[in-house]
């Protein structure tokens, strides 16, 4: 029989749920796993380390960066970690496209406006810019860069896909045509920092950056700068390098740039689709199934 500890807030009509469909297997509510085959959720690092009987670890995330620097050498011959690969590549691509129309339109400002009751009209036309025909970069072509693909078709816009794993040099070469480019990369060595100083200066003054991945992909002093002085025309950031963000950071006093939060894969039956895709991974463990999302510490994803 196996025993889930359960490592995420879930309401007791969604335990009750999660229970309906375990069959004979025991649900630790208490946050122990001591005794757990199977975690649900993200466990405290201690704790996974500790727990000898723990086999495999759902994660509530995509994310797994407190997990890295334990020593898996010997952990992953015992341990099978899974993470939610793909679940959130429809709100987050969603989110995306809602931060670059909100930019090229003005909503940003117009909002502003509103709330201020103040009329300006006719002058903020000559600054709004049109989606049709932009030449999209996309870093990293993932699920969420796939999925935004397809939301951009029907504006006939250009997408050049480069690889995280792709020569510097490729990235190089296409920056300065690029008007909107979109990170969505994990945060492994060969990604932190990889947007510098340097890179964004090679997009021209007309570019929108959005970063949907993590914020350890760019260099944040130069992209507050590069926005400041109005190089860029503007960044949507779903993440940061630290979260909350703190009260004095640049960007929140950055122009034209939207914060959102780390909002981006957030949908009003988030818990209760997670819940489904570990059921589903628990029916794949149970039948010696390959289990989806399974993390390679080898390769950082």
């Amino acid at each position: 029989m196996n025993r889930i500890g359960l490592c995420l807030d879930l309401s007791t009509v969604q335990i009750a749920r999660l229970q309906a469909n375990l069959e004979d297997a025991e649900l630790v509510t208490n946050g122990t796993l001591q005794g757990c085959d199977i975690a649900f959720g993200n466990p405290d690092p201690d704790d996974l380390l500790s727990a000898e009987t723990l086999r495999w670890v759902q994660l509530e995330s995509v994310g797994f960066g407190e997990y890295i620097d334990l020593d898996w050498s010997g952990l992953g011959s015992r341990v099978t970690l899974t993470n939610l690969a793909g679940f959130f590549c429809d709100p987050v691509a969603e989110t995306a496209l809602a931060g670059i129309l909100a930019l090229g339109r003005g909503v940003n400002h117009l909002v502003r406006l509103q709330a201020a009751g103040e009329w300006v009209g006719d002058p903020i036309r000559a600054d709004l810019r049109l989606l049709k025909g932009a030449h999209v970069v996309m870093l990293g072509y993932g699920a969420i860069n796939r999925r935004l693909a397809e939301l951009l078709q029907p504006f006939g816009c250009t997408i050049s896909p480069v690889g995280s794993d792709a020569a510097p040099d490729k990235l190089d070469a296409v920056l300065p045509t690029t008007d909107i480019l979109v990170s969505a990369v994990p945060d492994t060595p060969a990604t932190r920092n990889l947007m510098n100083a340097d890179r964004l200066a090679l997009l021209p003054a007309n570019a929108v950056f959005v970063n949907l991945g993590r914020g350890s992909v760019v260099d944040e002093a130069a992209l507050a700068g590069a926005l400041r002085r109005g190089h860029l025309a503007g960044a949507v950031l779903d993440v940061t390098c630290e979260e909350p963000l703190p009260a004095d950071h640049p960007f929140w006093r950055c122009p034209n740039t939207l914060l959102t939060q780390h909002t981006g894969g957030g949908t009003n039956d988030e818990m209760d689709r997670k819940i489904d895709m570990f059921m589903e991974n628990l029916q794949r463990y149970r039948n010696g199934a390959p289990l989806m999302g399974v993390v390679d510490m080898n390769r950082g994803y």
